[in-house]
């Protein structure tokens, strides 16, 4: 068989003094932390789209990524390439996962029937290959964005037709999920939004969404599909007003909607502050909630106002993130997905290796950082203190309901002026940055 990395070995652990650019610093897959090993605690998954599929063509220039597996006219032939050579970077990157839209093991043709013909061989060669290597399938979904059909959104199009496709789709993926195993299944609502409200019923549109998610639900069921539903945050781009904007927003609609039982949140980095958000704070919304389920790991370039999908290097961004996802314990089924792609000039196939390993390594650092704070107690000790005033006394009838209005007016009559206490953020700051720098 075809190798399509031929001059990469398996990548390999060799701590943080290696030299060696084709070697982990900082993920070593066994390595116990807080009870668990690192491949448990951060489950790791390919971006099938980006990291096989990605050409480096941006809205100001061509492709610049020639990839041998797309050297085939075919489609099924190219296809079948893709795969094989996806699953060979899987496992030599030491990976357990991936994910996958559709589209992205297979063009689309002429008609529904044919594109599902085309699934068909390509799962089922999936299907051999996970077999084969032991990966496994972290989540799949459906592209319901790039197609022409979609251009006035999928679930909440205003023509019913391209619902009715819409939801096509989805069965048959739900179907591909099940038979690959597949442990979640994505929602990512890339045109689920509106341009104006001169043409848009927003009312209806949010209820055809809603009216969607239901029909999954009901065939997940019917079919005996028991994977974790993810609906995936994503603001401002491409629609300008998106339904599914940031993690609190999607759970008031699940909420309003009696769908929050059914779904959690795969939180994306670069969705986040594109959003205005931090990557930390939408992760704490979804956590607060119960509903953090998996995470999309990239990072955004925060002078760009655009998905620049780029791969994790940032150490207090990883460690920020891991301390919120350890203090649920873990991401359950869910796990770590490179949405994230190789810049256009890093046209080697070498380079996706070294954007994975960076990647990798910031994470398990991270991990590392995040688990020793949690153990020293430094930052939930200093919260703790911080709310010490409910703990007891007037703050704890005030939890407990127990006053109103009347009763704390009275309170500060006979108690007079709160004495002001400091925040210590610098002082916080500081101690995390200890904590980065002696790992």
């Amino acid at each position: 068989m075809k190798e399509f990395f031929p001059n990469i070995d398996k990548i390999a652990f060799e701590g943080p003094d290696s030299k060696n650019p084709l070697a982990f610093k900082w993920y070593n897959p066994d390595e116990l932390v807080s009870g668990k090993t690192m491949r448990d605690h951060l489950r790791f998954g390919v971006a099938y789209w980006h990291t096989l599929k990605g050409s480096g063509a941006d809205p100001f220039g061509a492709a610049t990524l020639i990839r041998p597996w797309n050297e085939s006219s075919d489609p099924i032939e190219q296809a079948e390439n893709t795969m094989r050579a996806a699953f060979e970077f899987v496992g030599k990157l030491g990976v357990d996962y991936y994910c996958f839209h559709d589209a992205d093991i297979v063009d689309e043709a002429d008609s529904l029937a044919e594109t599902h013909k085309r699934l068909d061989k390509l799962v089922a060669l999936a299907k051999q290959l996970q077999a084969d290597t032991g990966i496994k399938l972290l989540w799949n979904t459906s592209n319901m964005f790039s197609h022409p059909r979609f251009a006035a959104g999928a679930a909440t199009n205003p023509d019913a037709h391209v619902f009715a496709y819409a939801a096509a789709q989805v069965k048959k993926m739900l179907e591909v999920g099940l038979e690959l195993g597949g442990e979640n299944y994505v929602f990512w609502g890339g045109r689920e939004g509106y341009e104006t409200l001169l043409n848009t019923d927003m009312k209806r549109e949010l209820s055809h969404l809603a009216a969607f998610l239901q029909m999954a639900v009901d065939y997940a069921k019917e079919i005996g599909f028991t994977g974790q539903f993810l609906i995936e945050p994503k603001p401002k781009e491409p629609t300008k007003h998106q339904y599914d904007f940031d993690c609190a927003t999607v759970i008031s609609f699940l909420r309003e909607n009696d769908l929050v039982d059914h779904f959690k949140l795969n939180v994306e980095a670069n969705h986040a502050t594109l959003a205005t958000h931090t990557f930390e704070h939408d992760l704490t919304v979804a956590s607060m909630n119960g509903l953090l389920g998996s995470v999309d790991a990239n990072r955004g370039d925060l002078l760009l106002g655009w998905d620049t999908d780029q791969f994790p290097t940032d150490v207090l961004g990883t460690t920020l993130a891991m301390y919120v996802i350890l203090k649920q314990d873990g991401l359950g089924s869910g796990g770590l997905n490179f949405d994230a792609k190789v810049r256009r000039g890093s046209i080697d196939l070498e380079d996706l290796f070294h954007a994975h390993i960076g990647a990798m390594d910031a994470f398990a650092h991270g991990l590392k950082v995040a688990a020793r704070m949690i153990d020293d107690g430094v930052l939930c000790d200093f919260i703790k203190n911080r709310y010490a005033s409910y703990d007891d006394g007037i703050g704890k009838k005030i939890e407990n309901r127990e006053v109103g209005f009347k009763e704390l007016a009275d309170y500060v009559l006979e108690n007079g002026e709160p004495t002001p206490v400091s925040g210590r953020q610098e002082m916080l700051e500081n101690i995390v940055n200890q904590y980065l720098m002696k790992i």
